[in-house]
């Protein structure tokens, strides 16, 4: 199939894999034709003090389908800005590398990297080979920390796939400061050599730990106005599949403002 140009749509809600939705429940669904993308997030506690950060962890969900049930483009790349209101600190955390996770199936991952793990979930992929139906598979996602360096820490969110060949997809998250706040950008590797697509996944994130006797939480935010302003300037998904109907690539961006509740 000959491919498209790429689009960019502007729209008015946007959400992302890593930090969006920072507070309340926050959710939405966009569509570009026949594609469909639903991104939310809740957080614990919903509560939070006016003036100083306080721990926090959230609950990240997304679905990506289509209108007719073709195979839907494959979600590869995601940028989130996020107010001064929200914070990252992984200091004192035990550290994943990325090459420790490579070939490395769910178990063997836990049990070389568990001491760094701050999240878990599930996650769903498609599979779409010419002239094959669709295959489904599932997997375990594991969130690992990857360090902080010269301002900027990483995220590990490890998955396994066994179709066609076993395989870890290991997607890399990185949040540095952008101004007042913070930029989060997350790469997501192509799968199953361009005929994998991403179709829904949700997943914790967020540690609260002891270092050097002081308590410490990989997550914190405060909510001193009731609400919390979450923009992303890309949202990238491929046709790696080249499925009929749908251009080589769609960019999404917008910002929404997600709600909380002041204490204090």
């Amino acid at each position: 199939m000959k491919r498209k140009v790429s689009r960019v749509l502007a729209l008015g809600a946007c959400a992302a894999l890593s930090m969006a939705a920072i507070a309340g429940a926050a959710s939405f669904k966009v569509k570009s034709g026949k594609l469909e993308v639903t991104l939310g997030g809740t957080v614990s506690p919903s509560k939070l003090p006016k003036g100083q950060l306080a721990p926090v962890k959230t609950n990240i969900s997304g679905k990506i389908e289509t209108s007719d049930g073709s195979h839907p483009p494959a979600l590869r790349e995601v940028i989130v800005d996020i107010d001064k209101d929200a914070a990252i600190d992984s200091t004192g955390l035990p550290v994943c590398k990325p090459a420790q996770l490579q070939a490395q199936n769910t178990i063997n991952a836990k049990k070389v990297c568990g001491a760094a793990t701050v999240g878990s979930g599930l996650a769903h992929a498609e599979i779409a080979f010419p002239e094959q139906p669709p295959i489904v598979v599932k997997s375990p996602i594991i969130v690992f920390n990857g360090g902080t360096s010269g301002g900027k820490t990483k995220l590990l969110i490890h998955t396994f796939i066994t179709v066609p060949i076993p395989a870890a997809i290991v997607t890399q998250v990185v949040v540095s400061k952008k101004g007042a706040g913070l930029r989060s950008v997350a790469r997501i590797p192509v799968i199953a050599g361009g005929s994998g697509s991403a179709l829904d996944f949700k997943f914790t994130l967020g540690r609260n730990y002891t270092y050097k006797g002081k308590k410490r939480s990989l997550l914190s935010a405060k909510c001193p106005d009731g609400k919390f302003r979450v923009s992303s300037p890309k949202i990238l998904l491929k046709n790696e599949a080249a499925i009929e109907g749908f251009p080589a690539q769609t960019v999404l961006k917008g910002s929404v403002l997600v709600p909380c509740t002041p204490k204090g």
